[in-house]
């Protein structure tokens, strides 16, 4: 059975990394503007890693826990309200990534 709550999370993901966040990005200097960096940085900081480390499909908001999704849905509201730091967000992501090639 397809949960609407879950349908609705996705879609909400969608909007805000394919269109709000990258709308954003050249006004509020962000380091990023295209939808797969902005998904890279929110899934990873959900996870606390490289987000495909812990998903073990793709599309990964499809197969992410839905309570993850959440948070990586949150991150991006915080990011769109300047509660979140987006260059920060972006640092860890590099940070986990460049250390997993160690």
């Amino acid at each position: 059975m397809i949960d609407p709550d879950r349908l609705s999370l996705e879609a909400e993901w969608l909007a805000l990394t394919r269109e709000t966040l990258p709308a954003l990005a050249r006004a509020r200097d962000w380091p990023v503007s295209a939808d797969h960096c902005f998904q890279r940085i929110l899934l990873d900081n959900a996870v606390g890693g490289r987000w495909y480390d812990a998903v073990a499909a793709r599309p990964a908001y499809r197969h992410i826990a839905v309570q993850t999704l959440a948070r990586a849905v949150a991150l991006a509201n915080a990011a769109i309200a300047g509660e979140a730091d987006l260059r920060d967000l972006n640092r860890r992501s590099l940070a986990w990534r460049r250390a997993a090639k160690l």
